[in-house]
């Protein structure tokens, strides 16, 4: 799907835009990918280690295009003659957004409205938003302005003259082992010294996901998307004190420390409010839209099943669960 296509990650330079470049770069013959971000610092480090792996002349195919996604005039010179952007620029950061809650608006808000705009007008056939699992009944600044940010890629959709624009969300929540994750903080204590870990809250759940599946999931997005879907993978749980032992050690000392401004106990993907509209596959679920022009029977994916009323994806009563031991395996420690 993506042989002779150019392609446009917004925020390219962050944990999934490194991902989603080095899979392109295995396993795609693509005509362009344009790494669209903000810091020449963290572009000239990826171009450098990229080099490192594939040689010089494969990562000809890459263009580093510095730019903010709340410069409206930079998007639109960036996404000439782009067939496919997938749009993961955010403000994520849940204390610096409530701290700095006009500037989360600028980029989480502000800069969607510019992607959609510029998408439209330059005749992108297939815009992916990366989406979180704080949008969901969000209690938090950050949750707020991706919560509108889905409903703007959602809506977007009643904007373009054909189907030849098509707008998706993917969700999911902390990836493993991604900048910013409590993994990298455990495994940095740990190898500090630390004889304990600092748990916000013991009964804490989290989904686990990895960059592959995350990359994954936009790949099948920007493959069946018709309009207005919101996927999400199936994942399973796990317990933070259980990832606290698999890092520590079955002896480590945890502390409950409490609940940070802006924290769940609990993540949630799908809400109970949003099961009259969604659809179960094998591996994912897809909120569809309600609007009035999305009234197509054909725009629905075959093989689902409408969920049950009242069904809500939650960590903390998800079916799938990890285990110390599953843990330490996935984080390869021995």
């Amino acid at each position: 799907m993506f042989e002779g296509k150019r392609i446009l990650i917004t925020g390219g330079t962050g944990s999934f835009g490194r991902a989603f470049t080095r899979r392109l770069l295995d396993k795609y013959d693509f005509e362009r990918l344009i790494i669209y971000s903000r810091d020449e610092f963290k572009q000239f480090n990826m171009k450098n280690e990229l080099i490192q792996i594939y040689g010089e002349e494969k990562i000809k195919k890459l263009r580093f295009f510095i730019g903010d996604v709340r410069d409206r005039e930079r998007l639109y010179r960036a996404f000439y003659a782009v067939n496919y952007v997938i749009h993961a620029a955010a403000m994520k950061q849940v204390p610096t957004c409530e701290y700095n809650p006009f500037e989360a608006i600028k980029t989480n808000i502000h800069g969607a409205q510019n992607v959609i705009d510029a998408a439209i007008d330059r005749g992108i056939s297939k815009v992916v938003a990366l989406s979180t699992d704080k949008a969901v009944n969000p209690i938090n600044l950050y949750g707020g302005t991706k919560l509108v940010s889905d409903k703007l890629f959602i809506a977007a959709n009643a904007y373009t003259a054909s189907k030849e624009n098509v707008f998706s969300v993917v969700r999911y929540g902390n990836v493993a082992g991604s900048r910013g994750s409590v993994i990298p903080f455990f495994q940095k204590l740990i190898a500090d010294g630390a004889r304990s870990l600092p748990i916000t809250n013991f009964a804490m759940t989290r989904f686990w996901i990895t960059l592959d599946e995350g990359v994954d999931l936009v790949i099948k997005a920007l493959k069946e998307s018709k309009g207005g879907e919101t996927y999400i993978s199936k994942i399973p749980s796990f317990r933070i004190t259980d990832l606290a032992k698999a890092i520590g050690g079955d002896e480590i000392e945890l502390r409950e420390i409490g609940i940070r401004e802006g924290e769940k106990i609990h993540e949630v993907m799908v809400s109970k409010d949003d099961s009259s509209h969604v659809f179960e596959y094998d591996r994912h679920y897809i909120i569809y839209p309600q609007y009035d022009w999305w009234n197509v029977e054909d725009y629905y994916a075959p093989n689902g099943r409408q969920v049950a009323s009242g069904f809500e994806y939650n960590s903390g009563t998800n079916k799938e669960w990890l285990s110390i031991d599953d843990l330490r395996q996935r984080l390869t420690i021995k």
